[in-house]
Order: structure tokens, then C-alpha cells, then sequence
């Protein structure tokens, strides 16, 4: 692994007040709330209308997609990219700060820290604990809609943090990459269904290993001590000096994986954007694991 300083993947719910209490938001830091809920669940953007963190943005991850992709979450083109953050303040020496309002204390908030790394941005954090430490521990929130001066983002994708279903289809002989799913296990084993999905069976890619990416977290909504997600990868045998692809359904819960190697020290790790989205749609039935389905998804 080579030794490099990484910029800090997480900041405390403390750090960010005084920072906010200080007068620091500005172009130098921006905030995002990057909520996204089940539909019929809650309703994030009229959430974040009714209370967020002073000056935040709402980072519409619906919104900042390809939304031409017949898959669920992919990537929008750099120019649409540096377009849309631009609109919200943020420039290329901006750094960002993501929170998300779920009650895991972190949900989509991995996804926009890993989108702003693939596109070159380098001074990004999650706020750990989220929105939800953010209550807890009484900081002020606001209804004020904020209104960031434009500023000029210039995306610039890193093809090394993405990997395509070429790619990994590519993987399944030459075996260079580990592939590691994020999914709940019964997702992940084909045992129960994929949530709100219509034409989606549950199952996992051959040769993929299982890591459920609510087990990263605290019960309190908190990031795991770089300690314990070393031992965790340990306990699965997965080795964070060789190359490392996560998956999961979309490409979001995934990035909890790229965030939990970063923490330890490997920044290097790629998502699979279109994930088991994908796979199950395009890949050959051999390749496609399930217990449900009497051994293929």
C-alpha cells in the first residue's frame, strides 16, 4: 500500500459547529445534506426545507445522476457534475462536508463523499454521526433556505475508483481485483428480496464476499474505529494491501466500504457503479449466486 497523507475522510459534529459558529462557511467550506429515503418512506427534501444544519445544501442525489441509464444510481457526466455542484457554491479548493438525515446515523452521505473523489475532488469529509448526532447533541438547525454564491467546479473523473460491468465481468477470470458486496446477508445470499425493486431477484455476484455496511457503523450512528474495521476485513479475509472492488445494489451502500478502507488507510478502493443493478440484468446466469433460487439468481 503506498504511504500517502490522505485528507480527513470524517469530521466530528463538534468540529463543524465551531467552524459554523466561527464564520467559516463561505467558498472555502460548503455543506451538504445529501438525504435520500425509500419512496412512501420519509420525504428528504421537504425534511431539509423544515430544518438542516445552518447553510447547508441540498445535494439532490436524484437529481445528480445519469438519468438516461436504464440502472438505478449511475454516475452523471463530469461536465453535469461540475454544473451542478458549482450551483451550489462548491469550487475545486472548496472543502465539503456531507451528512445525511437517516436514522443509522449514515445512509447516502459515503455515496456524494465518494462522487466528489471520483471526479477529482480531494477535500471532501462525512460528518460523522450524521444528522441525527447532529440533534442529539442540540446543535442549531434552520429553515433558511440557503443560497451559496456560484462558484466554478472542473470535474475530472478518476477512472481508477470505477470500475464498469466490463470490468468486472473481466474480473471473474483474472481474479486481480477482491469484490466485496455491502448488502444486508439476506440480500446478499438470495434468502430476501431486494427492497421496492421491480425485475430484481436477490442474489450476489460469483465469487463476491459479504460485508453488510451497517456493521461499519456504531449503534449510536458513529464510524467505526479504524481498529475495529481493520479487524473486520481481517475476519473476512479480505486483504487491504491488494486491490479491492465493492459493490451493492446501486453503487451507494458500497461506497461505505471505499470509506471504511480509506479510514484504514487504503484510498484506492473503486465502486462498481451499476452494481447488482446491473449485473443481474446483463451477466451470464453462472455468474449470478442465490440461495433463493435454487443456486442462481
Amino acid at each position: 500500500m503506498v504511504q500517502q497523507v490522505l485528507y480527513r475522510a470524517l469530521v466530528s459534529t463538534k468540529w463543524l459547529a465551531e467552524s459554523l459558529r466561527s464564520g467559516h462557511l463561505g467558498p472555502g467550506l460548503r455543506v451538504l445534506d445529501a438525504s435520500w429515503y425509500s419512496p412512501g418512506t420519509r420525504r428528504a427534501r421537504q425534511e431539509y426545507q423544515e430544518r438542516h444544519v445552518p447553510g447547508a445544501s441540498f445535494f439532490d442525489i436524484e437529481e445528480c445522476r445519469d438519468t438516461a441509464s436504464p440502472y438505478e444510481m449511475m454516475l452523471p457526466s463530469e461536465a453535469f457534475f461540475g454544473d451542478y455542484v458549482g450551483r451550489l457554491g462548491i469550487g475545486n479548493d472548496t472543502h465539503v462536508v456531507v451528512y445525511d438525515g437517516d436514522d443509522l446515523g449514515s445512509f447516502y452521505a459515503p455515496r456524494v463523499w465518494w462522487m466528489f473523489r471520483v471526479f477529482g475532488h480531494r477535500t471532501v469529509s462525512v460528518l460523522n454521526g450524521g444528522f441525527r448526532n447532529w440533534l442529539k447533541e442540540g446543535h442549531p438547525v434552520t429553515s433558511e433556505p440557503s443560497r451559496p454564491e456560484p462558484a466554478v467546479f472542473k470535474a475530472t473523473l478518476n477512472r481508477s475508483l470505477l470500475k464498469t460491468y466490463e470490468q468486472v465481468m473481466e474480473n471473474m477470470e483474472s481474479k486481480r481485483f477482491q469484490l466485496v458486496d455491502s448488502r444486508a446477508q439476506g440480500r446478499y445470499l438470495g434468502t430476501e428480496p431486494e427492497p421496492d425493486a421491480v425485475g430484481l431477484e436477490s442474489g450476489h455476484i460469483r465469487g463476491s464476499l459479504n460485508m453488510p455496511f451497517m456493521d461499519f457503523l456504531t449503534k449510536d450512528g458513529f464510524e467505526k474505529s479504524p481498529e475495529e474495521l481493520r479487524a473486520m476485513f481481517q475476519a473476512k479475509k479480505v486483504d487491504l494491501a491488494q486491490p479491492l472492488i465493492a459493490t451493492c445494489r446501486k453503487g451507494v451502500t458500497a461506497c461505505h466500504i471505499a470509506l471504511a478502507a480509506y479510514l484504514c488507510g487504503k484510498p484506492d478502493v473503486a465502486v462498481y457503479d451499476g452494481s447488482w443493478s446491473e449485473w443481474f440484468r446483463r451477466a451470464p446466469p453462472e455468474t449470478r449466486v442465490s440461495q433463493g433460487k435454487g443456486g442462481k439468481a
